[in-house]
């Protein structure tokens, strides 16, 4: 099983333009190993807010996870996720890898909105792309991990919604998350690297957290609170998986850690996992290794399948 998890990213060609929240009859690319279609819009307020949904092979209806990218929020695109919508996909998952509106364009919330826009389109779609509307999660690195854990903590949350960008009449409740070394508690970044022996700049008002929030990041800490996964924890929250890297210099594992424990206080140990990779840094090699994709694709497994 382990060999099938990297899959080439030739399996995921093709597109289909759609321009629409409304789904149109445009026929997808296909072949033996995949079903793919690309640029989907979810909502039609930024041209940002498209998606790309791989199907695997088979009759369906598919679990789904909702893939984050990264970028500091300032920067990335959904087609950088291609390696990890293979793996998902050659194991029987289908994989929406997804662009929301970066701070450049809109500050905090646009950017959970965005996430929880594009899985209420994936439940009002379902039919369409062969989608289980129960089984839904997500999965993002740095700022994607940020955001996969606030759709996993944040559900009903009206602030965070975005109404208004269609489909409000379905969840954007996901029932299992991954969160891969994302900044979680913005007002505590600069002081846990400091007690990790280095120094980050997070308070600046220059830095991407400030830049999201639309000002130095302490002299908004209540705004601040509500781009924190941990201030919505409850026990109906997803179930999670977290991993960091203990020689990350971006953002603090402590980051991870203080999240896996604010959610075990209320949720229990049951469905909540914390990893740290030894010597491993912001990303990189530690987390693509097969042997890492297979405890994702376990997880995964677990709660969606």
């Amino acid at each position: 099983m382990v060999d099938s998890l990297i899959v080439a990213t030739s399996l995921l060609f093709g597109s289909c333009k759609k321009s629409d929240v409304a789904v149109d009859d445009t026929t997808a690319s296909t072949s033996t190993s995949a079903t793919t279609f690309t640029d989907v819009a979810y909502a039609t307020t930024s041209s940002a807010q498209k998606m790309d949904i791989y199907l695997p092979t088979g009759a369906g209806p598919f679990p789904v996870v909702v893939i984050i990218h990264g970028g500091a929020f300032m920067m990335g695109d959904k087609g950088g996720e291609t390696s990890n919508a293979a793996a998902l996909v050659a194991n029987g998952i289908a994989a929406v890898s997804i662009n929301y509106r970066l701070s450049g364009e809109a500050p905090f919330p646009a950017q959970i909105q965005d996430c929880k826009a594009a899985v209420r389109f994936l439940r009002a779609n379902a039919t369409k792309y062969n989608l289980n509307p129960d089984k839904i999660g997500s999965w993002g690195a740095s700022a994607g991990g940020n955001l996969s854990a606030m759709l996993g903590t944040s559900s009903g949350i009206t602030e965070l919604e975005g109404a208004s960008l269609g489909n409000s009449s379905f969840s954007s409740k996901v029932i299992a998350s991954v969160d891969w070394f994302g900044p979680i508690n913005f007002l505590t970044m600069d002081a846990e690297a400091a007690a990790l022996g280095f120094t980050i700049s997070t308070n600046s008002s220059s830095s991407p957290e400030s830049k999201l929030m639309g000002a130095a990041v302490q002299t908004i800490p209540a705004q601040v609170a509500k781009a924190n996964p941990s201030t919505y924890i409850t026990t109906d929250d997803a179930a999670f998986f977290i991993q960091v890297g203990s020689l990350d210099r971006n953002i603090p594992y402590t980051q991870s850690l203080n999240f896996y424990n604010a959610l075990k206080t209320v949720k229990g140990s049951t469905d909540v996992s914390y990893e740290l990779l030894d010597g491993a840094a912001h990303g990189g090699t530690q987390f693509s290794t097969a042997t890492n994709m297979a405890k994702v694709i376990a997880f995964y497994t677990k709660y969606l399948k």
